[in-house]
């Protein structure tokens, strides 16, 4: 169990959040909690299917999982 405002027990939610904030939240306003979850969504889908990260030799997270698990 990790230990409440440790943010090393919680690397990956923080890195995740912290993008989410900076890429998404602080960059737009909201009229409605609607605009606002469908943003989240939509962002979502984006991080794990098309933003392409150097660590993963080019490839979306998805992408990279399915490369790792097909060559297993």
């Amino acid at each position: 169990m990790s230990r409440k405002a440790t943010c090393l027990d919680n690397a990956v939610a923080e890195n995740f959040f912290g993008l989410l904030k900076t890429e998404l939240f602080y960059l737009e306003k909201f009229d409605s909690i609607d605009q606002l979850e469908k943003a989240i969504v939509d962002y979502i889908d984006y991080y794990n299917n098309r933003r392409i990260k150097l660590k993963l030799n080019g490839l979306s997270p998805v992408q990279y999982r399915i490369q790792t698990v097909g060559a297993a």
